[in-house]
């Protein structure tokens, strides 16, 4: 079953422009569209507002969906959030297509190619006064820049910041600065859990848990004791 996913909210691309990016990615991809799926709402809610997405996610089952939306932006503009959606999906075997971006998400991607499209959310100017902690704004360009995906590269494969810094041939504590600067290290660590476990791991029976499914357990077991 293959989904477009779009989403009504007045600080987004409109349902007509998501609805026409999709259409044409599908067809340049050979995809067809077997169902159309539209979250409505009056202002940009939290995702633990937002119970029919949430319902939406728990209910495409392993290895047999893929979810299809415009831009990254549509399924939330914090990070946070993004990082719990991203785990569902992989989770639930899905493939999600990011049209504006041309990616796949799915168990299979590279940390390298998924960071730069959270990278953008950090810096998006939307929807500030929803973020938590400091605001995130531009970075002024930096010398380490031009090293930004190999870095990301050796975090994900939980290299020292001192091991990176040899590497690059460059100082630890500049280094050091680039990354916490940038919060590299964090959502490296957010994002690779799941994939870690995966493409570590040498037994059969490894499962992820979507994350809305595990909050679901972890407040029935609350109950119970």
């Amino acid at each position: 079953m293959i989904y477009g996913y779009m989403r009504q909210v007045s600080n987004l691309e409109n349902l007509v422009s998501q609805k026409q990016n999709i259409l044409s990615f599908a067809h340049h991809e050979n995809l067809k569209i077997d169902k159309e799926v539209v979250e409505y709402a009056t202002k940009n809610l939290l995702i633990e507002e937002r119970k029919d997405f949430e319902t939406f996610l728990k209910s495409l089952s392993s290895g047999d969906h893929t979810v299809i939306v415009s831009s990254l932006s549509i399924l939330s503009t914090r990070v946070d959030e993004l990082v719990k959606i991203i785990g569902c999906v992989l989770s639930h075997d899905v493939d999600l297509w990011v049209c504006s971006s041309n990616v796949l998400i799915n168990r299979d991607s590279s940390m390298v190619d998924v960071f730069p499209l959270l990278e953008e959310q950090r810096t998006e100017p939307q929807d500030r006064s929803a973020q938590i902690g400091r605001p995130k704004g531009s970075k002024s360009g930096s010398k380490f820049d031009v090293y930004h995906s190999r870095i990301i590269e050796l975090l994900s494969g939980k290299e020292s910041v001192s091991a990176i810094a040899r590497e690059l041939e460059v100082s630890r504590s500049s280094l050091k600065d680039y990354i916490e600067s940038r919060g590299l290290k964090e959502l490296v660590n957010s994002i690779n859990i799941p994939n870690q476990k995966i493409r570590d791991s040498k037994m059969d029976n490894v499962v992820l848990i979507c994350p809305f499914e595990l909050e679901s357990q972890q407040k029935i077991e609350k109950r119970v004791s």
